[in-house]
């Protein structure tokens, strides 16, 4: 049964923690502009073959509410940006959480890979309403390699991928509703395109990062990771274990606020601290819904309470 976060509680919060708390600030993190390296597939499953995922890692030192994002890709030459069709967001931990250790893997390896499973309260999908995108068509583009079907489990996942490949690179601006709140952690960042009579190439970036966000010190950028369905729940390194060399970012980046002095998730005070912390950070609880992006104070509530939940 879902818990209402009551606006008694939510005016004497509001109140008792107005003078202590930390301001919210924005957030964004990009891993830079596309480097023509490599274009990876991340498409659902539909008409022009299985779910294949791609998938790359960043870090929230602090609460944070995300509320766009954008990534580059590359779509068949002589589409237009209206092609794209359908875009989904899934967020991963890095495993071992959310995952079964106890079952052997069919990969090399699955140390700093993303999780078996997606956190469910954080997917986001245009089919269903819960985010909108614009496709922006840049510029004619080439990728000296990719990574479309030979996704295989060990021993032949290595296939040096599939040749280069020309299109029509384009940036796809989204908009989450509801936002993703997010305690601080290491996630992994995993978007789709279904792109009509095509498919969505999730365009590299460098890595290390040169023009985009350094991670935080002490924190190590991980490689990019794919799997389709054949070879769900594991993942491979497209690098390492596809390529056979190197490792690669891949082209996205985040936008939002950080919430300072946030509750704690699945602490019993975790609801009215963060309700205290989003209030004061943003001049009251319906300043905090608009300016976080929430389409209502119930929408802010129910934000609240599976943040808490996570």
């Amino acid at each position: 049964m879902r818990t209402r976060i009551s606006v008694t509680m939510l005016t004497l919060a509001f109140a008792a923690y107005f003078a202590a708390a930390a301001r919210a600030d924005r957030f964004s993190i990009s891993t830079g502009s596309p480097d023509g390296k490599l274009g990876a597939l991340s498409r659902p499953a539909g008409s022009e073959g299985l779910e294949t995922e791609t998938a790359d890692d960043f870090v929230l030192t602090q609460a944070t509410v995300v509320s766009g994002a954008t990534m580059h890709g590359l779509i068949p030459a002589g589409a237009g940006a209206s092609s794209v069709a359908r875009v989904e967001v899934e967020i991963y931990h890095v495993f071992p959480l959310d995952s079964d250790t106890g079952r052997t893997a069919s990969v090399p390896t699955r140390t700093n890979s993303p999780s078996d499973v997606e956190i469910d309260a954080a997917t986001r999908d245009s089919s269903q309403g819960t985010l909108s995108f614009t496709a922006t068509q840049i510029s004619t583009f080439t990728v000296l390699n990719t990574v479309i079907n030979g996704i295989n489990k060990a021993p032949t996942q290595t296939t040096h991928g599939e040749g280069p490949a020309t299109g029509e690179q384009v940036e796809i601006a989204i908009t989450f509703n509801p936002p993703l709140f997010l305690p601080a952690g290491h996630y992994f960042f995993r978007p789709e395109a279904e792109v009509s009579d095509g498919n969505f190439l999730f365009l590299s970036a460098p890595r290390p990062i040169t023009s985009g966000t350094p991670f935080p010190a002490g924190t190590t950028d991980l490689q990019a990771w794919i799997r389709n369905a054949n070879l769900s729940p594991d993942w491979l390194r497209i690098g390492t274990d596809i390529i056979g060399a190197g490792s690669f970012n891949m082209t996205f980046s985040l936008a939002g606020n950080t919430i300072p002095e946030a509750g704690t998730p699945g602490q019993a005070n975790c609801q009215g601290q963060t309700v205290s912390a989003v209030a004061n950070g943003f001049g009251g609880i319906d300043a905090s819904a608009s300016s976080l992006g929430y389409s209502s104070v119930d929408a802010l509530q129910d934000g609240i309470r599976l943040f808490c939940e996570e």
